[in-house]
């Protein structure tokens, strides 16, 4: 495989406080180093409904005479692990399996760290140890952990037990017969999880039904929530599932959106929970009926993504030396939600799109089957693209930003918009500029929206520099 090409730059770094109105005060700073990589794609094959990685850029805050990280805003202080994790050969390999050998697009989860700026953190003993990501899905995998476990031995992660919970007692429905799909779904979840937070735990929460549209599935997976939060299982929760707002405009459809986005209000709000939720894999529009085969002529969104209570994760393309969006990144605004306090604070230019609705996605993350991960799924080494791998990067880094933090972050919707909203936004995340999601895809045309610098409907806000989002972050969500 081709080498990347390294470079090395030395920048200034700094402890800040960051005002509602978006200023950005400077408390201390100091100096460190940070490697940039290339960005270099890879090959995958889509096989399920949302399926795929994203993008981030490198840098470290460190406070003057502390190490390895310091105090965050208003005197407080960042907790730092007592030692950097010793990593086992193959953890810092960016060569794929022989399997892959044909693809020179092939990412590792050493790469995708450097790419997101997540390895420092990791050199640093930022690793998600002691926190828990819950990953929603329907089924789950019969070869999960042993194919976790050959994943693990090819990179040098460390070996993780996955706890799979099935706690609902009903019989399995699958009407579309994608209980493979879901199979390989659950097992992309959680290697692109344990690839960004290694030491994280996981917890496989599993639905005996299948989500597809409209309601079928939503009940099950509002009780696996409550689930969640009853036994408190993880203060991350992964979503790779969505529903079409097309399908959920009936009366059944509105009470059981209504239900299920009150439990992620008072989640987020009153129990420190965060949501990420792949935005969708349609570009600008989504589904029609319940067997996912007729596409809405007209712009549409998903639920849950397009819940204000939940972060929205979109897609975008990781290509050799750039960032662009993914075609197929499904965002727009939503029919039953107003525009959130959030995302009122963007430009004048930028509202004039919103017209008064929740525009999505909030954030993004590589999605292209074109430029995935490595993963192995069913006994083989394979790629697999989709929002569906973007959401649970986003999942791991939140990990990481709960134990930087030393207590759960939350919601953190409003944090994310004040970063943007201030000086640090070209620092703490990648501007995706080019690119669209237009839809041309059996007879059906929708005119999608164009990638453009500061939030757009395809990317969001763009994909997370964590180095320097995270630390951003935890300041901006101090009260």
């Amino acid at each position: 495989m081709k080498e990347k090409t390294l470079s090395e730059k030395t920048i200034g770094a700094h402890i800040y406080s960051i005002s509602e109105d978006g200023k950005l005060t400077i408390l201390a700073s100091g100096q460190h180093r940070v490697v940039h990589e290339s960005k270099e794609a890879l090959m995958i094959t889509h096989t399920s409904r949302r399926f795929l990685p994203f993008l981030l850029m490198s840098m470290c805050l460190l406070l003057v005479a502390c190490s390895p990280l310091g105090g965050i805003g208003g005197g407080s202080t960042t907790p730092v692990p007592t030692h950097a994790p010793t990593l086992p050969p193959g953890a810092t390999t960016d060569t794929c399996p022989a399997d892959l050998s044909q693809t020179p697009t092939c990412q590792t989860p050493h790469s995708l760290r450097v790419a997101y700026g997540v390895e420092s953190l990791i050199e640093h003993g930022f690793t998600g140890k002691g926190q828990t990501v819950v990953d929603i899905i329907s089924f789950g995998s019969p070869t999960l952990q042993q194919d976790v476990d050959v994943f693990d031995q090819q990179f040098g992660l460390p070996p993780i037990k996955i706890q799979v919970i099935s706690p609902l007692n009903e019989p399995e429905s699958d009407p579309n017969r994608d209980k493979p799909g879901w199979g390989q779904e659950t097992t992309l979840d959680v290697e692109v999880i344990h690839a960004l937070a290694p030491d994280a735990g996981i917890v496989v929460l599993t639905s005996p039904v299948a989500e597809t549209e409209g309601i079928f599935g939503l009940p099950e997976f509002r009780q696996l929530v409550q689930y969640a939060l009853d036994h408190h299982l993880g203060n991350i929760i992964s979503n790779s599932w969505g529903a079409s707002e097309a399908t959920l405009k009936d009366q059944a459809g509105q009470q059981e959106r209504q239900q299920l986005d009150a439990l992620l209000q008072k989640a987020t709000t009153q129990e420190g929970i965060t949501f990420f939720a792949s935005s969708g894999d349609n570009g600008a529009t989504d589904f029609l009926d319940p067997q996912q085969k007729h596409l809405s002529p007209t712009p549409t969104i998903g639920f849950a993504a397009d819940s204000p209570w939940v972060t929205s994760v979109g897609g975008t393309s990781l290509q050799q030396g750039r960032e662009i969006a993914w075609n197929s990144s499904e965002g727009g605004f939503s029919a039953f939600y107003p525009t959130p306090p959030y995302q009122q604070t963007l430009p004048a230019s930028v509202q004039s799109l919103f017209q008064h609705r929740r525009g999505v996605p909030d954030v993004s993350a590589d999605a292209d089957p074109a430029t995935a991960m490595a993963d192995y799924i069913n006994g083989a080494w394979t790629q697999i693209g989709g929002t569906s791998a973007s959401a649970p990067v986003w999942a791991g880094i939140g990990a990481i930003a709960d134990q930087m933090a030393g207590h759960p972050l939350g919601f953190i919707n409003p944090g994310l918009y004040k970063v943007a909203a201030s000086s640090l936004y070209a620092q703490a995340f990648h501007e995706v500029t080019v690119g669209n999601n237009d839809v041309n895809s059996g007879g059906v045309h929708v005119k999608g929206y164009q990638a453009m610098a500061g939030w757009n409907p395809v990317t969001g806000l763009g994909s997370p520099n964590a180095e320097v989002l995270l630390p951003a972050l935890m300041a901006a969500l101090k009260p």
